[in-house]
């Protein structure tokens, strides 16, 4: 697979950079006592989590990336994509389970479905 084929989606990377001003914020708190350091770990967590975390998906599988981990599914193992009512991109899986798909919404579904080689019902391809 090439990394043309493969397709991400990522929170908007704006929060990163409100979590790099809400840490240099935090570092005159932090200095005021020692026990003032765990309030650099939230904007810390944060940053983190908008650099990891999104969807991936290419024609065998999805990735979906979390905080601490991530989580690859097969095409085979998702029975439907569909929006849920607040715009989110979720996948029913052949067990019953939802997932909902990380940095994904419901408009992007044919981008993500199109890196299969599959269509949507309805759309010509």
């Amino acid at each position: 697979m090439s990394r043309a084929e493969t397709v991400r989606f990522r929170p908007n990377q704006a929060i990163l950079v409100a979590a790099v001003i809400a840490f240099i914020g935090a570092l005159p708190l932090a200095a005021a006592g020692w026990y003032f350091l765990p309030v650099l770990l939230v904007p810390l967590a944060v940053a983190v989590w908008a650099w990891r975390s999104g969807t991936e998906a290419d024609a065998r599988e999805l990735r979906l990336r979390a905080l601490t981990g991530q989580r690859r599914i097969g095409w085979e193992r998702i029975v439907e994509l569909t929006a849920d009512a607040r715009g989110r991109a979720v996948a029913r899986l052949d067990d019953g389970e939802w997932l909902v798909l990380p940095a994904v919404r419901g408009a992007e579904l044919p981008r993500l479905v199109a890196v299969t080689g599959q269509t949507l019902p309805g759309r010509t391809a």
